[in-house]
């Protein structure tokens, strides 16, 4: 899961430093993201992972870092097997 977040950074973050030197608990927007790139990331995300966002974790805190979108895309897919 880890590499294809950060694959989807290069993609869509446009930060101006590279991906594979970003800690994984690194803040994203304090390395270069800016809120319309989020926003892409995160239709890349739902895309890569079949999942959709619910509302209640479109927030900034859900893309802080790797480590939290990755805890993020993993509740949503946890949630999804309990359902």
């Amino acid at each position: 899961m880890n590499e294809t977040i950060r694959e989807l950074l290069v993609k869509f973050g446009g930060l101006p430093v590279a991906v594979d030197q970003i800690a994984d608990d690194a803040d994203l927007y304090a390395t270069g993201l800016s809120s319309f790139a989020s926003v892409q990331l995160m239709l890349g995300i739902e895309e890569a992972f079949d999942i959709e966002f619910p509302d209640n974790l479109l927030n900034r805190k859900s893309f802080a870092s790797i480590a939290a979108i990755e805890k993020t895309v993993d509740l949503i897919l946890n949630s999804r097997k309990v359902a």
